[in-house]
């Protein structure tokens, strides 16, 4: 949108050079401003339909860009912003074809709308490490477009040929030295026709795009003027109330009665209302709300629920480990019975939670005939669609503003939608709008978790200290399966998640076999950042350590041997090594392990250096290399991966979730605790150059992580630490 009307503001690869079609844009009068709409729609399959095709907006069609009679740029931001740094990486996209000033841009988060659809997913969502991926190209056509359009105003009003005008810092400039800034010729560009060709430029012209960029949110975040879905206030929303519920300790349980007597009378609570998943208290504050909660008695219908044992499950795990599953990638492992040597090794990896800093919550307010709803979603197109279905509304009715958020980790990427659908229920019996929270007890205890998993791999050595097969089982609960995904993911009975970064490891073994066994269960289970790389690392990298030792062979030169066909990992795995200075004389008592792993597109290799004392681990320092292709923001790559690295190093050393009779034992950061900061190693992180255009950043840096210290714990001690989080008592014995 490019409109005239003076706005304010909070501190809030080439492609088709050629070309571009046409329909692929969407412009629409601004009524209100006399502006211009130009965005994308995209449904799946990356079908591009027209504006006539797309799905009718909830609101008045929104904008990917706006620009302001005083040179104000505002970039509208499609995925949720919950750390990673999209509210900094996608305006750069727009801003380096644009040739606008830096310093006048802002960013805004989207609301839920088709026009703001994933472009390989065909809805709104942010995951899978793919917001710059999927914005690559199609953010900076919007940039190029306005730009396009910018020259052609200014080039019609000096009547000069367009071609001979240049754009800098938000201004056109003339072949004759005439200058004209961008909201000056904005009126004139609004009545422009959208360009017949949009050409993008050429990496090495790139001046933003590569270069360490301070993040637009950094302000706002720093001084507490950044909205989180939890900061939606009675100011924002009058008549706002406050909603605790009580559920089930045991899932699957449902209410069978409940008593509110001790309730009504607390100063503040104004409803009690039973959901599909426990009892509501409504309230005028938390507080009112949570002794509401505190005070009111449930009785639980148990019948036909299984009540699971984490020990329990853990023995049937590694019996069934013992025995081939579904074949997902087929190896005729018969040359494990003339091996020279044979490697047996079983992995264990417990279930976790995501605990992000702030905890899930979302605000409803429902009228007859609309709804409105404000949080930081991960799945906006999806919550809507489970809202519009609670309230037997059509999604347009739904009007939903995305937050910022405090951390998800896959959380808030739910496909149940299980905290939106109860938040609507919720404000829709009350009749009053109700901002729904789940203290972080409520959401450890009863929300979704990454697998439980077992690995069991037995691999052979030929006499020249070569592996001569490698025979893989994995066991483990299905994170797709019953999900609208499990069509595209699970084939023949294999959930692509359970196996990726075993099936398509980057390593040239021969002779190798996968099986995998999907167990049902009644704990909810979820992706978790990295998804299935989270499990499938640890046992690949520290197998590969194992097999090292075995051969008696260096633990790089030895996975040299596996990657001459693949030169972005060798050069990753020579690159993390020689950063690390492996090989040199270490400090007494301290040892170096390292773990290379591809997820999401990208590589992330990584050097841990380690200290055992007293039985205690202790991480110094941690050298990563991450090939990503084109380093958009490396301020914030960087970030990433130093935040993957303390997430992954949090599981490593002290993730847990255990179930005794069907209750999650833990509830907190006292009994579920994170890494604290005087146990943050020093971390350096290294980018290669490189590539056409972006991949993954904000997971790949939290695989290698626990293979690497595991893989140094063992240099060091001897001991191999097989099972997650590390337990310190097995280095003592």
């Amino acid at each position: 949108m490019i409109t005239t009307k003076p706005e304010s503001h909070d501190s809030h690869g080439n492609s088709n050079r050629g070309q571009i079609n046409r329909r692929e844009f969407l412009k629409t009068s601004a009524a209100t401003t006399g502006g211009l709409i130009i965005g994308f729609n995209f449904v799946a399959g990356n079908k591009i339909a027209s504006a006539q095709d797309a799905p009718k907006p909830n609101t008045s069609p929104n904008a990917f860009l706006r620009i302001a009679r005083d040179g104000a740029v505002t970039v509208q931001v499609k995925h949720l912003e919950f750390g990673q740094g999209v509210m900094t990486s996608l305006p750069m996209l727009v801003a380096e074809e644009l040739g606008c000033d830096w310093t006048k841009v802002r960013a805004e988060l989207a609301p839920a709308s088709p026009l703001y659809a994933h472009t390989m997913f065909g809805m709104q969502m942010t995951g899978g490490s793919s917001s710059v991926i999927n914005s690559w190209e199609q953010m900076r056509m919007v940039g190029a477009t306005a730009r396009m359009m910018l020259v052609s105003a200014a080039s019609n009003k000096w009547k000069v040929d367009a071609g001979k005008c240049r754009v800098e810092n938000g201004v056109v400039i003339g072949p004759a030295g005439q200058r004209a800034n961008f909201g000056d010729l904005a009126d004139a560009a609004n009545k422009l026709p959208l360009p017949e060709k949009i050409v993008l430029k050429d990496a090495q012209d790139f001046k933003l795009i590569g270069k360490p960029t301070k993040r637009l949110d950094s302000a706002s975040k720093g001084n507490g003027s950044a909205k989180f879905g939890l900061d939606v206030t009675a100011k924002q929303v009058p008549n706002l109330h406050i909603a605790l519920v009580k559920r089930s300790p045991v899932f699957g349980g449902k209410v069978k009665s409940f008593n509110a007597d001790k309730v009504n009378g607390i100063p503040g609570v104004t409803h009690v209302v039973q959901t599909a998943n426990g009892v509501a208290v409504v309230a005028k504050s938390f507080w009112a709300a949570k002794t509401g909660r505190d005070a009111l008695t449930v009785e639980w219908n148990f019948e036909g629920v299984a009540k699971p044992n984490t020990a329990e499950m853990r023995t049937a795990y590694l019996e069934a480990a013992k025995k081939p599953g579904l074949v997902a990638k087929a190896g005729d492992v018969a040359s494990l019975k003339t091996s020279a040597k044979i490697v047996t090794a079983e992995f264990e990896m417990p279930y976790l939670a995501h605990a992000p800093m702030e905890p899930l919550n979302c605000t409803v307010s429902v009228t007859a005939d609309s709804c409105e709803i404000w949080a930081g979603t991960q799945f906006q197109t999806v919550d809507q669609g489970a809202a519009a279905q609670v309230l037997g509304f059509k999604p347009e009715q739904i009007k939903l503003n995305t937050m910022l958020a405090g951390g998800g980790f896959g959380r808030r990427a739910n496909p149940v939608s299980d905290y939106f659908r109860e938040a609507v229920e919720i404000a829709k019996q009350a009749k009053v709008p109700v901002k729904t929270i789940w203290t972080r007890e409520d959401d450890i205890k009863g929300g979704f978790y990454r697998p439980m998993m077992v690995h069991r791999v037995v691999a052979g050595l030929d006499n020249a200290g070569k592996i001569s097969a490698w025979d893989h089982t994995i066991v483990g609960q299905s994170i797709i399966g019953g999900t609208p995904f499990e069509p595209m993911m699970v084939k023949n009975g294999i959930d692509s998640t359970s196996v990726e970064g075993v099936v398509d490891t980057p390593y040239d073994i021969p002779n190798m076999q996968a099986t995998l066994h999907t167990i049902k269960g009644t704990v909810p289970v979820l992706w978790w950042r990295s998804v299935g790389h989270t499990h499938t690392a640890f046992a690949m990298e520290s197998m590969m350590d194992d097999l090292a030792h075995a051969a008696g062979q260096d633990p790089v030169q030895f996975r040299r041997g596996y990657l001459a066909k693949q030169p972005r990992m060798l050069n990753v795995l020579n690159t993390v090594a020689e950063k690390a200075n492996w090989g040199a004389a270490l400090p007494k008592g301290r040892a170096l392990g390292v773990a290379v792993h591809e997820s999401f597109g990208s590589i992330c290799g990584q050097v841990a250096e380690v200290s055992v004392e007293g039985g205690k681990i202790r991480v110094h320092r941690v050298v990563a290399v991450i090939d990503c292709g084109l380093a958009v923001n490396p301020l914030t790559i960087s970030a990433q991966v130093e935040g993957a690295i303390a997430f992954g190093l949090t599981a490593a050393r002290y993730g847990k979730v255990t179930l005794k009779d069907g209750v999650v034992e833990q509830s907190n950061f006292h009994d579920y605790p994170i890494l604290r900061l005087n146990e943050m190693p020093k971390i350096e992180v290294h980018i290669i150059p490189g590539g056409a255009s972006p991949t993954g950043v904000g997971e790949p840096g939290t695989p290698p992580i626990a293979p690497a210290v595991a893989n140094a714990i063992f240099a060091l001690t001897g001991k191999r630490l097989r099972a997650l989080p590390f337990n310190e008592d097995d280095l003592k014995a």
